[in-house]
């Protein structure tokens, strides 16, 4: 069987654009200069529809927040706020991307008001202006790593959660002189979401080549990066930032392994008056194989509704079933072998797995198999997977759909939409038929006699 590829724009878990401090459904935010970030989400009255006007439908929600908001007082937690925003997204049909940023700028933005009574006024002057406390204070490590550890020992695999971020110093926790931080201090605060965030995909902001270099000795990183779409000749982050720091960081091949997310510099509406190749943006975003854009949940301009489009056809991954061969006929305590070749269509490989099931169903019985292939290593291009299926000795004779899907491991439903003709209304893909008979009896009519077997 050679199912047909398809060109649809595929909504699938962990890619594509995202909403930022909202969810699926809930009014953008208005004009070209405003956003919310840091502060606790305001949620919007939610009208049950998840269509966006003006934004693509996405599974990503991202919320950013400052630690202030999280530990009010010393060892008092507001879990809470994180449980609702994993809760909604979930409502909405996203999983949600989360930074704990440790300050922003000013003092509204500081850190928790019982930290900064504790640490001591007569510190070192500040290397930088970003920084409102001085990491090598002992103090800044031990609290805000404990922070960040405890926070990892509650939520590392949650199924809503789907990248953190390793923000550990600067405003909105970017990063900025990074650089600076001593062995002692920058493994410290690396470590603590390394040694607890084990199962949830970390992206590390591109800082400088100490932090993202130590970063990678310790697990399987990504990055996100700042303002995208900035052209301005001289200092553009599009020209002068990423190519080189991307570089000079060793983060050339951190997509192999770690999701990779960029973010707008303003809003798309702003390149749009600003005159920015948007083609140029979308091929070099690519190029650098991104899977997430954050686009500040403000609209996109319809006039590149067809390049959106485009891009979303390739950011992540997309997986294509170009073929599957099997036998048609099977008998009870038999095997079923088939070999299968798929296409990554997009630019990245997946970074959660999701099993990749088998299912022999007709209207009477149904038998699902869960096989070994991790899903996460098809790289750009080609993937060949085989497999033997053990056919149960009381398999029930009779004419079967064979079927595949990429599921939840948690609910056993397709989760991934693939690129490829034949999905049915709940979710799995037509590979063929095959029918389940012994080796004396001739094959009996598709509308034959059925015997009875429950759903396993």
């Amino acid at each position: 069987m050679y199912p047909k590829v398809i060109r649809d724009v595929l909504v699938n878990p962990g890619i594509g654009f995202m909403t930022f401090q909202r969810f699926n459904g809930d009014p953008l935010n208005p004009g070209t200069r405003h956003w919310t970030e840091g502060h606790p989400i305001e949620y919007q009255t939610y009208s049950g529809s998840l269509a966006n006007a003006d934004y693509p439908m996405t599974s990503l929600a991202y919320y950013r927040v400052y630690w202030k908001y999280l530990e009010p007082e010393e060892g008092e937690y507001r879990w809470d706020l994180i449980d609702t925003a994993l809760s909604v997204a979930r409502e909405r049909k996203q999983t949600l991307q989360l930074r704990i940023a440790p300050y922003g700028v000013g003092e509204s933005e500081d850190v928790p008001a019982w930290f900064r009574a504790s640490i001591d006024s007569s510190s070192r002057p500040l290397p930088d202006a970003k920084w409102q406390v001085d990491p090598e204070n002992p103090l800044y490590a031990k609290h805000f790593g404990r922070f960040i550890r405890l926070m990892g020992e509650r939520y590392n695999g949650h199924p809503d959660l789907e990248t953190v971020d390793m923000s550990i110093v600067s405003a909105w926790g970017e990063g900025e002189s990074s650089h600076l931080l001593t062995e002692q201090t920058r493994a410290a605060l690396v470590d603590a979401y390394t040694d607890t965030f084990i199962d949830t995909p970390l992206v590390m902001l591109l800082t400088d080549p100490y932090t993202n270099q130590y970063g990678l000795t310790k697990a399987n990183v990504g990055y996100r990066m700042d303002c995208l779409g900035d052209m301005t000749e001289g200092a553009a982050h599009m020209l002068d930032c990423y190519p080189q720091q991307i570089l000079q960081c060793g983060m050339q091949n951190a997509w192999k392994k770690g999701h990779i997310s960029f973010e707008s510099c303003g809003v798309m509406y702003s390149w749009f008056h600003r005159g920015v190749d948007i083609d140029y943006v979308i091929d070099q975003s690519l190029k650098w194989h991104m899977s997430s854009f954050n686009a500040k949940s403000s609209p996109v301009p319809r006039e590149w509704e067809s390049q959106v489009n485009r891009w979303l056809r390739s950011m992540g991954y997309r997986f294509a079933l170009r073929k599957w061969t099997y036998p048609e006929v099977v008998k009870p305590g038999g095997k079923l072998d088939f070999t299968s070749w798929w296409e990554n269509l997009g630019v990245a490989p997946i970074y959660r797995g999701f099993p990749l099931a088998v299912r022999l169903v007709n209207e009477r019985s149904c038998k699902v198999y869960l096989t070994d292939a991790d899903i996460r290593d098809w790289l750009p291009g080609d993937i060949t997977y085989e497999r033997s299926l053990d056919i149960p000795p009381d398999m029930p004779l009779g004419h079967y759909r064979l079927e595949v899907a990429l599921v939840d491991r948690s609910t056993g439903e397709p989760a991934v939409r693939l690129a490829s003709e034949g999905r049915q209304p709940d979710g799995w893909y037509s590979a063929g038929t095959v029918h389940v008979q012994t080796e004396l009896d001739p094959p009996p009519s598709p509308l034959g006699e059925i015997v009875v077997s429950p759903w396993q």
